[in-house]
């Protein structure tokens, strides 16, 4: 798990140059992808179903990446979206095509549902988080009125 997850890292911290982020907060946003990925990895291995890993990733991701943007006063996205490359489900998406193109309709049809799937529970992950990191942010400032 220790060298998947240094593998993702890697991976993040090239592709955070690719996506043009500098310094110090390049080698924090490839911390964050190591972690997803751990977390991912983690998740599979104790028999937790493949779209709830997904999930679990994202939410761990997205807390660091909020935590982090903070510290280093960056945007949220210059943290979350380099962290996101070793979770997106290309492999999904390849062999979907790849199920298509073989007129394999079944194994298509099952495989672009999984794919959809964990791209749902990344996305829900990222929205659950931001959203809740929205609301304390907005608590804190005094802008939530109580109920009368």
């Amino acid at each position: 798990m220790f060298n998947q997850s240094f593998i993702a890292l890697v991976a993040t911290y090239f592709f955070g140059i690719i996506l043009n982020v500098k310094g110090k907060k390049l080698i924090f946003a490839s911390f964050g992808g190591g972690l997803a990925w751990y977390v991912y990895i983690f998740s599979i291995s104790k028999n937790i179903d493949n779209a709830l890993a997904y999930f679990l990733a994202s939410i761990a991701l997205t807390i660091y990446s909020e935590l982090f943007a903070r510290l280093l006063k960056t945007p949220v996205t210059t943290m979350l979206i380099p962290g996101l490359i070793p979770l997106v489900p290309g492999g999904g998406i390849f062999y979907t095509m790849l199920y298509t193109v073989q007129k394999d309709t079944n194994s298509a049809l099952f495989k672009g549902i999984e794919t959809l799937f964990a791209a749902s529970a990344l996305a829900f992950g990222i929205v659950f988080v931001s959203s809740i990191s929205k609301i304390i942010k907005d608590i804190r400032k005094g802008n939530i009125r109580k109920i009368k």
